[in-house]
C-alpha cells in the first residue's frame, strides 16, 4: 500500500500536509532481507495508477525482484493513513477494500517461480482482504510444501479487516500449513487464549508447525521446537520513535539468520536486534539496516552488556 502520515499535525483532522511512503508487512520483510544482501522476490498485485507505479519503483529500487507483480487497470492500489500521536498511540486507517491486491487469484501464481525459493513468507493480512486472496495464500502454502520450500508465517492479526471468528479459523488453518510461525504474544492469546510463553508455543506446535518463535517486543522472544526451547533477550533502546514495522524487521532478521546458516538462537538474536533498530526511525521500513549497520549495533549492545 501507499501510506500517508500527517506532517503538520500528528492528527489527521488538523493535518494540512502528509508524508507519502510505501507500507505493507510483506514488503517490509522483503526490503529488510534485500538490504542484508539476500535475493528476494515479491508476489503481489497493484493498480496501473500512479500509486502502483510508485510502489513498484520503490520496491524494485531496494533490489527486490518484482517480476511476479501483476498490474490491474480495473482496481486501484490500496492506501492507508498512519497517525503517530505518540509512540504508544499509533492509529491506522485502511482504504484497501476493492484494491488490486484484494483481487489476486490462484492463477496469478507461477509455481515454477515459487518452487525455486528456499523460504515462502506469508502473513495473516493477505487472506483478510478477500476470499480470492485467502484462496491464493492457501494455494501458495500448499505449493511450497509440495516443493519442500519452508513456509514462514507471521499471523500479523489486523482486527479491522475481518471478524474475530473468521480470523481465528483461517489463521489457525495457516499455522497447520507452516513450518515456522512467528506470532506475537497477543496473537497467541487471540488464537488459543494463552499468554504464558511455553504453553502458548505448545499450542502452535500441536497444530503441526516445527518451530514457533513468540515475539515479546522489547523483552525479546521465546523460541520453541520439539527439541529445544529458550528465551532470547531483547536489545534495549533509549527511545521508541515509531514501533510500526518492528515485527516485520524481526521476521527479516530471523530469515536472514536462517539464510546465513546461523543457529536458531543466533537467528532470533539477530531478529531482536533489527526489530529494536526499526523502532528508532520513523517509517514502516526506513530503520531496517544493512549488514554494516546491523553489526555495529549488535557490537555496541554487546559491549554495553559486558560493561554491566
Amino acid at each position: 500500500m501507499v501510506v500517508f502520515t500527517p506532517v503538520s499535525s500528528p492528527m489527521m483532522r488538523f493535518a494540512e500536509t502528509f508524508a507519502k511512503n510505501v507500507g505493507g508487512a510483506e514488503t517490509n520483510v522483503a526490503i529488510g532481507l534485500a538490504r542484508l544482501g539476500h535475493n528476494v522476490g515479491w508476489i503481489s498485485k497493484l493498480g496501473t495508477d500512479e500509486f502502483g507505479t510508485y510502489i513498484l519503483n520503490t520496491v524494485r529500487g531496494e533490489g527486490i525482484d518484482v517480476s511476479q507483480v501483476k498490474r490491474d487497470p480495473d482496481f486501484p492500489t490500496g492506501l492507508y493513513f498512519k497517525e503517530i500521536r505518540n509512540p504508544e498511540d499509533i492509529r491506522v486507517s485502511y482504504y484497501r477494500k476493492g484494491s488490486a491486491a484484494s483481487t489476486i487469484q490462484t492463477n496469478d501464481i507461477n509455481e515454477d517461480y515459487l518452487k525455486n525459493a528456499k523460504y515462502l513468507h506469508v502473513t495473516g493480512i493477505t487472506p483478510a482482504l478477500s476470499d480470492f486472496a485467502y484462496q491464493t495464500v492457501i494455494k501458495m502454502m500448499e505449493l511450497a510444501r509440495k516443493h519442500k520450500v519452508k513456509v514462514v508465517f507471521d499471523p500479523n492479526l489486523r482486527r479491522k479487516l475481518w471478524s474475530e471468528e473468521k480470523a481465528r479459523t483461517i489463521l489457525t488453518e495457516m499455522v497447520a500449513l507452516s513450518d515456522i510461525v512467528l506470532p506475537g504474544i497477543e496473537e497467541a492469546d487471540f488464537l488459543f487464549q494463552e499468554t504464558d510463553m511455553a504453553p502458548a508455543a505448545d499450542q502452535f506446535l500441536a497444530r503441526g508447525c516445527e518451530t514457533v518463535i513468540i515475539k515479546l517486543g522489547e523483552k525479546g522472544a521465546y523460541l520453541q521446537t520439539k527439541n529445544e526451547s529458550g528465551y532470547i533477550e531483547g536489545f534495549p533502546v533509549k527511545q521508541v520513535v515509531d514501533p510500526v514495522g518492528a515485527g516485520d524487521g524481526f521476521v527479516a532478521g530471523f530469515l536472514s539468520g536462517m539464510l546465513n546458516d546461523l543457529s536458531l538462537t543466533d537467528a532470533v538474536r539477530r531478529a531482536n536486534a533489527i526489530g529494536a533498530m526499526q523502532t528508532q526511525v520513523k517509517g514502516d521500513y526506513e530503520g531496517l539496516p544493512d549488514n554494516e549497520e546491523l553489526h555495529q549495533f549488535m557490537f555496541q549492545q554487546n559491549n554495553v552488556d559486558v560493561k554491566r
